[in-house]
């Protein structure tokens, strides 16, 4: 019965939204970091699809319109950045600057202890994007020796977390610009950050989704140099 209703995208969509909302709905009410809704309603998700013995790849069917809708939403915090576009315009170098150090310094950290502890190489190529969005992630992963779907799964692992730090470690450093809180939460913690960065203000989630995009980009760059070393 259960694994029948999943199977309907109705059904599903409508249930994952209604319980995405009441997740929200608790996390403003306790303001428990670990209550952090995207991670709440994962781990509800899972329980639920376990406990009724329902296969992933039956929700997963059930889900596609809102699997389709990922890249979408990404292209739609363009809406947001055109808004705030004013403040782009004596920022570029700065951020292109930021963005590009920022891919560097995340590939090469993952690159180089990876290589320290011995990880292997399989790891490593699963590991190395996991600052840039699920889509782009998983494409550079396989591309790189790499598994897409443990790549997915780091993505939003450092994304939740990005999200719960972010906002309290920038506020201990005094740091007050908001559009590096932008960069930062895009840059790290991709959509997921978006999200937190835009109930910080519009001008961070503005730059926060300029971030993703940018960071994806410099990154397929960036990546296939780096795959020498774990390739």
């Amino acid at each position: 019965m259960v694994q029948q209703l999943f199977q309907s995208e109705v059904f599903t969509i409508m249930f994952v939204i209604g319980l995405y909302l009441a997740c929200i709905k608790l996390y403003r009410t306790v303001r428990f970091a670990l209550f952090h809704p995207v991670l709440l309603t994962i781990i509800i998700l899972i329980v639920l699809l376990m406990s009724f013995g329902v296969p992933y790849q039956t929700f997963r069917e059930g889900s596609r319109m809102i699997h389709f809708m990922l890249g979408p939403s990404v292209v739609a915090l363009g809406y947001i950045l055109y808004q705030q576009v004013g403040h782009l315009k004596g920022n570029v170098i700065s951020i292109m600057v930021a963005i590009t150090v920022g891919a560097m310094v995340g590939i090469a950290s993952i690159v180089g202890i990876g290589h320290l502890l011995g990880v292997k190489q399989t790891l490593i190529a699963s590991l190395a994007p996991k600052s840039v969005t699920t889509p782009i992630a998983m494409e550079l992963a396989g591309n790189n020796g790499g598994v897409p779907g443990l790549t997915a799964v780091i993505v939003v692992c450092a994304g939740i977390l990005g999200s719960i730090i972010g906002p309290p470690i920038m506020k201990l450093m005094g740091i007050k610009s908001p559009v590096a809180k932008g960069l930062a939460m895009g840059a790290s913690s991709h959509g997921i950050g978006t999200a937190a960065a835009i109930q910080m203000g519009a001008i961070e989630g503005a730059l926060s989704g300029l971030a993703i995009g940018i960071m994806g980009l410099i990154t397929s760059l960036l990546l296939p140099l780096f795959a020498r070393w774990f390739g």
